[in-house]
């Protein structure tokens, strides 16, 4: 009996190829953030607060409603692939609310990862610290792969489930290693 090897066909060696290249493009952003935390000197200045107190305080709580966002984007997803139990099929406004819900999620976090880039760098002071800049660094990279896998034709369709719920996990462990550090260690609600 002889074993021969599935030889992928020249489709699925393009899609493949699109996926690695979207990967390497968010890896590069990846890296490139996390070098620049490390060899930029942090000014440990606040940029700008908010009304917060201080700028931990705004971080956790802009990181709470951003963690809540994409936990709605989820939520939405799920919702319109039919992958919710008894839900029944989507509204038309779920694909809608979907997107918006991703856009305010990238956008309130966009100045919390000022913040931690420009004023805190990133640190190596307690393995929680590594983790929360190790994880703000790949959230910003799996951003950049969901944004290139979601406009291109070329990649496998599962893939977008993939980065997005990717996008989210990475999003709550960041959540997890700061807001949740913040209101169990500095106190509820922290302002």
């Amino acid at each position: 009996m002889t074993v021969t090897a599935a030889i992928p066909s020249d489709t699925e060696s393009r899609t493949m190829g699109s996926l690695l290249a979207a990967v390497a493009v968010g890896a590069a952003a990846s890296v490139s953030l996390g070098v620049y935390g490390k060899v930029h000197d942090p000014t440990f200045n606040t940029i700008f607060d908010f009304g917060f107190p201080n700028v931990l305080a705004m971080k956790a709580w802009f990181g709470t409603a951003a963690a809540t966002l994409a936990l709605g984007q989820l939520a939405s997803a799920l919702w319109m692939w039919g992958r919710i139990p008894g839900a029944g099929v989507a509204p038309g406004w779920a694909a809608p609310a979907h997107r918006w819900l991703g856009t305010a999620a990238f956008l309130i976090s966009l100045p919390v990862a000022y913040h931690c880039l420009w004023s805190l760098g990133f640190q190596e002071t307690s393995t929680r610290v590594v983790a929360h800049s190790l994880l703000g660094c790949a959230f910003y990279g799996a951003f950049v792969t969901k944004m290139l896998v979601l406009r291109s034709s070329s990649v496998p369709a599962r893939a977008l489930p993939a980065v997005g719920g990717l996008l989210v996990s990475l999003l709550v462990g960041i959540w997890w290693t700061s807001s949740w550090w913040f209101f169990t260690t500095v106190g509820f609600p922290g302002v």
